[in-house]
């Protein structure tokens, strides 16, 4: 295991333990979801960085977390996008072991210009039906949740399979989702994905180096 990597870990470790210890105590004004929340899913996006399969069962204990978050706040599509994002990752999880050529492991590469050009047309029609139902719901901010709704479904369509692409996506739901959490109050939420936004700098980069190397 490389120092840094173990570096990594263990200050990831001891920050996680201190949260959770903080806000059990009442120390911070968080609450023991959200740090479960911030603490899986900072470090499911660390193992896809860095295309470790255990991103996949860390992720849906992520998305167990956040629906529950959701629902607390009455982001009722960001709630129900996490049970897609349970499906989608056990989809993820087959795909990267077994999608690639003879039933090989699936490695890095770019989307098709014609399948990306359907993927933008899914998500502007797709945004604008679920628009108008998340406003018969009374959702707290209909267009921006359904917005970043279809483009993180998007973003984990393409990183199922292992598109560089799925990056971009995120940071553009990313962009979007910190603002709109700072707005409802969830504050660590809002600082979680600052986190994530950095961290697809980095997945960037990696899976371009991947990408090249299987060239």
């Amino acid at each position: 295991m490389k120092i840094r990597t173990i570096v990594f870990l263990t200050l990831f470790t001891c920050g996680s333990l201190a949260l959770l210890v903080g806000s059990w105590l009442q120390v911070i004004p968080f609450t023991l979801t959200e740090d479960l929340g911030f603490i899986t899913g900072a470090l499911s996006v660390w193992l896809t960085v860095v295309e470790n399969i255990w991103n996949f069962p860390i992720g849906i204990a992520n998305d167990i977390f956040f629906f529950v978050l959701f629902w607390q706040a009455g982001l009722f599509a960001d709630m129900g996008l996490q049970v897609l994002y349970v499906l989608l990752g056990l989809q993820g999880w087959y795909l990267w072991l077994h999608g690639g050529k003879n039933k090989t492991s699936l490695r890095v590469s770019n989307i098709s210009p014609l399948e990306l050009l359907v993927l933008v047309l899914i998500t502007g029609i797709a945004t604008t039906s679920l628009t108008f139902y998340l406003q018969t719901l009374q959702d707290s901010a209909p267009f921006w949740d359904a917005l970043t709704t279809v483009l993180s479904l998007v973003a984990q369509y393409m990183l199922n399979k292992k598109f560089v692409e799925n990056w971009y996506g995120w940071i553009l739901a990313d962009l979007i989702y910190i603002p709109l959490y700072i707005y409802e109050r969830l504050y660590l939420t809002g600082v979680v994905y600052v986190t994530f936004l950095v961290m697809c700098l980095f997945g960037i980069r990696a899976w371009l180096q991947s990408r090249r190397a299987y060239a």
